[in-house]
């Protein structure tokens, strides 16, 4: 069989801004040959051809802020006690798990932030299950891995273990040196980036709009990162970490909750992106937490920041804040639901053109890939979905698996739901599998 492949389709939506009808997509060695209408690009005869008919051609998803090490009500039936009955290995099978339902959804790359267990950082076992993707071991999407680090007392640390809970042994640092420290060794674990928190969220015994870390701590965390060329990523509630990250040079800046417009007009101005998670803060999500128990408090944590959280992001967009995709998927909602977060956009003032831009150029850009993901042009890596139907029309038609009908990464096809037997990348349904922690 050619390893080149023609792949066409009813319309292409290219991932800048362009749409093109009656497309082709001259595929080789994993990399786009041609792309454009079927009357502007040369079909070589020894390619194999692909018809995604009625669909749309479009680049492959991409998830800035996902938590695929989380205890993820996909696969537990509570976090809060899978966390201490579930090993950090067995959670890794977990992790890859979580992953190739993303890819099934047409999510060809994700950004992992980060988590922490009881037992310590779990930098490492996200990193092994990036290189047995990428060894080609097993199928999944492409994946960038970034480590915390924890500062004591901080939004970090309290999200992962309570007051009361012992700590392992380096689970947090502090000070501008320590947090050096801290640095170099979770690069030195083979992580992709750095995540932090500077500010206070939802989780016991904080508050979303309390300062996490000093100026010069965060300082410190950016220059070793950097110093090894290594991006950082913050999360931030308030104005005030807004302001911390613009001094601080970081590369995203997570989360859109409390702002003003000093504080957007200055992160506006630096050009750094910013990440929304807008899917943690719906009433979906909030619902879903409250089934799976959680405390009355983070509930009504959740409720009360709704709206400065929505406020932000249609203040960001017109202040002209550059806005990639992201999701904050962990616990909950449910992995695979990621295109929630396009309709979310839509719903507050994005076009429909503009939320898929945020989730392919802008994404990719953001993380540091816009040479090679993002857009579909000659010279870039073959990560290719067809979709059922018109995203431009209905961007909710991205949120059903029905319509995913062909994930393609790297120029090979994962997922193919047009054929007789539909091919996926994992084998059991939904709902087969155990929930472990309620056997």
């Amino acid at each position: 069989m050619s390893s080149m492949k023609a792949l066409t389709g009813a319309a292409l939506i290219d991932g800048s801004g362009k749409v093109v009808r009656d497309p082709v997509l001259v595929l080789e060695n994993g990399r786009i040959l041609a792309a454009g209408s079927a009357a502007s690009v040369d079909v070589p005869p020894n390619a194999e051809r692909i018809d995604a008919r009625g669909c749309t051609l479009m680049p492959g998803l991409i998830d800035t802020h996902v938590h695929l090490g989380a205890f993820n009500c996909t696969s537990f039936g509570s976090a809060r006690t899978a966390r201490f009955e579930v090993t950090p290995q067995l959670q890794s099978f977990y992790a890859l798990f979580h992953a190739q339902i993303c890819l099934e959804m047409g999510f060809t790359t994700l950004r992992d932030a980060g988590r922490g267990t009881p037992r310590g950082d779990f930098a490492e076992e996200m990193c092994a299950v990036r290189d047995a993707i990428n060894a080609g071991i097993v199928a999944g999407p492409r994946l960038q891995i970034l480590a915390e680090t924890v500062i004591t007392g901080g939004h970090l640390e309290l999200l992962t273990l309570p007051r009361a809970m012992p700590r392992p042994e380096n689970f947090t640092a502090d000070g501008p040196w320590e947090l050096r420290r801290k640095v170099r060794e979770l690069i030195r674990s083979g992580v992709d980036g750095i995540k932090t928190s500077v500010s206070g969220g939802v989780a016991l015994g904080t508050s979303p709009d309390v300062r996490n870390m000093t100026q010069e701590e965060l300082d410190a965390i950016v220059d070793e990162a950097h110093a090894f060329r290594k991006p950082v990523a913050v999360h931030c509630f308030n104005p005030e970490g807004l302001h911390m990250c613009v001094n601080a040079g970081v590369d995203t800046i997570e989360h859109m909750v409390y702002s003003d417009a000093e504080s957007i007009k200055r992160v506006s101005d630096s050009g750094a992106w910013v990440i929304p998670t807008l899917l943690n803060r719906s009433d979906y999500v909030i619902d879903k937490n409250v089934q799976l128990g959680l405390p009355p408090s983070l509930i009504a944590t959740q409720r009360s920041i709704q709206p400065a959280c929505f406020r932000t992001f249609r203040a960001m967009r017109e202040g002209g804040v550059r806005i990639a995709m992201g999701t904050d998927i962990h616990n909950v909602p449910e992995m695979g639901c990621a295109a929630m977060e396009l309709e979310l956009y839509v719903r507050h003032g994005m076009t429909p053109m503009e939320a898929i831009e945020a989730a392919t150029e802008n994404a990719a850009r953001a993380i540091g890939l816009g040479a090679d993901l993002g857009t579909l042009e000659a010279g870039k890596i073959a990560d290719v979905i067809a979709v059922r139907g018109d995203p431009l029309s209905d961007i909710a038609l991205l949120q059903d698996p029905a319509n995913i009908a062909l994930v393609m990464k790297e120029g090979r096809v994962y997922v193919d739901r047009t054929a007789a037997v539909p091919r996926l990348v994992r084998h059991p349904e939904p709902g087969a599998w155990k929930i472990i922690d309620r056997a």
